[in-house]
């Protein structure tokens, strides 16, 4: 079979149809693209076209990750009338975080260009355009005109497609109506460990079973005839764990076998209509299960006048086989009560109260290990103790706040250089001291230090401080 003249495509890009763009940009008009694919038409007419809107096939992120060749060509000059190869907006993004030294860097928004693609031993020419057709058009139109054999474009199109779909060490997030991949997200999920959760045990391992057993268990629900679906509620006072429970859940998801993608839906705020943002959140859901849908401060996602959508797209007629809805919440009050009480929406509720003294004194054993190499704070078991004692009603963040706070007191102390050498010089006449009374005894210096008072610590006097600061807060918010 002989190969068709068009299965690689023109080399060159024509004028007249930057010709189109630019001056259909520039005046009143009812549909860019089809100005443009009438344009492009005239220009090949014996070369295939297929519009590939971007947002279902990213030829660019495709190549980018190393999977196709991009080359920048001129446009022929056939006419002696030359339009601009391409428009393109120059803009500043700033650093994802101020640490680390960047500077921030500058990127590029197309608006219109042409260029050679090359892929599995063919080349495509590819027209790109951004329709901005009427004042409040949203979201832009953004196509991708490719010339070339239309079994090859759609091969193309497939694969392209399936990659963009996918996320690539990061997390499907909806906010202001739109799906987008996070990859800072990502990178915070991966530093989050069960290890480092701090909960009852018997409800650490409830949960981690809840969740874990859905994703293993379709043939028992299918068996059973019951829907694969399954909702739970963490709920309790703020700083106390929900979060990073739901991270760790997601990294565990991540590292099975065959991994469960996580959706998280950020807001439903957007320029269109709840019920299209409630449909493309459940939508996604659908499309990526079994999957980990996660709404964070339900109460605040799920408002009354999105409340009946919600509710419908949980219970309607679409199944939702495969979804694992968590939600949570720092007022279960708040919640409507059909979907806070109300089994097969969400069939259990965690709660997450404030930390008991064993697990103050715990969470006060994870800051000594993140210390431990730290040579100029001395932190004894002690410590841990006597902040447990004086910390009742506090929450884990509450707890982070005192040692975060005195933490940089203690820094701040010093760098101040004559109280740091003049410390410096009482601790070593201490231990000369020391020395001397024990006349090299090793038993005796070590009784000596043992007996040593908690306020000799630095850091306990700091810890002291920072609490009684907190505690007046809290009283004041009562």
């Amino acid at each position: 079979m002989d190969t068709p003249e068009y299965i690689n495509a023109p080399k060159e890009a024509s004028n007249e149809v930057s010709k189109t763009f630019f001056q259909n940009a520039s005046a009143p008009r009812v549909s860019t693209d089809a100005a443009l694919f009438n344009a492009i038409q005239k220009e090949h007419p014996s070369v295939p076209i297929t519009v590939v809107p971007d947002a279902y096939a990213n030829l660019k992120s495709y190549a980018a990750a190393g999977h196709a060749e991009i080359e920048t060509i001129r446009q022929n000059d056939a006419d002696q009338k030359i339009w601009p190869d391409s428009l393109r907006w120059t803009i500043f993004l700033p650093p994802a975080r101020r640490l680390g030294g960047s500077n921030g860097t500058l990127a590029e928004l197309t608006h219109f260009e042409s260029y050679l693609y090359k892929w599995n031993d063919m080349s495509f020419l590819v027209y790109y355009a951004i329709g901005r057709d009427g004042v409040s058009a949203y979201p832009q139109t953004r196509n991708q005109y490719i010339l070339g054999d239309k079994a090859a474009v759609q091969a193309l199109t497939i694969a392209a497609g399936r990659w963009s779909s996918t996320v690539h060490a990061e997390v499907w997030v909806f906010n202001r109506g739109i799906w987008m991949k996070d990859r800072l997200l990502f990178e915070s999920v991966q530093k989050s460990r069960w290890e480092d959760v701090i909960l009852d045990e018997d409800m650490k391992l409830d949960l981690l079973d809840t969740v874990e057993r859905f994703f293993d268990s379709q043939e028992q629900y299918d068996r059973l005839r019951v829907p694969w679906k399954r909702g739970v509620i963490f709920y309790g006072p703020p700083g106390n764990g929900k979060t990073i429970s739901i991270k760790a859940t997601m990294r565990s998801l991540h590292e099975r076998k065959s991994p469960v993608p996580t959706l998280y839906v950020k807001t439903l705020i957007s320029f269109v209509p709840s019920v299209y943002s409630i449909e493309a959140i459940f939508s996604k859901a659908r499309q990526e299960a079994p999957c980990y849908l996660v709404f964070e401060d339900l109460d605040s996602v799920v408002t009354d006048n999105v409340r009946s959508f919600f509710l419908n797209a949980v219970d309607g007629i679409s199944p939702n086989d495969g979804i694992f809805m968590i939600g949570s919440t720092n007022h279960l009050d708040r919640l409507d009560p059909g979907i806070a009480n109300r089994p097969s929406r969400f069939d259990r509720k965690f709660f997450f109260p404030n930390p008991s003294y064993d697990q103050r004194v715990q969470y006060c054993k994870y800051w000594q290990r993140k210390l431990s190499d730290n040579k100029d704070v001395e932190f004894p078991d002690e410590i841990c103790e006597a902040v447990a004692e004086i910390t009742e009603k506090f929450s884990f963040a509450y707890i982070q706040e005192a040692f975060v706070s005195a933490l940089l007191s203690i820094v701040k102390d010093k760098g101040r250089h004559k109280a740091v050498q003049k410390h410096e010089m009482e601790d070593l006449e201490e231990a000369w001291e020391l020395l001397e009374v024990a006349d090299g005894n090793a038993d005796q210096i070590a009784t000596a230090l043992k007996d040593k008072d908690l306020e000799d610590y630095v850091l306990w006097r700091n810890l002291k401080r920072q609490i009684e600061k907190l505690r007046k807060e809290l009283r004041e918010e009562k």
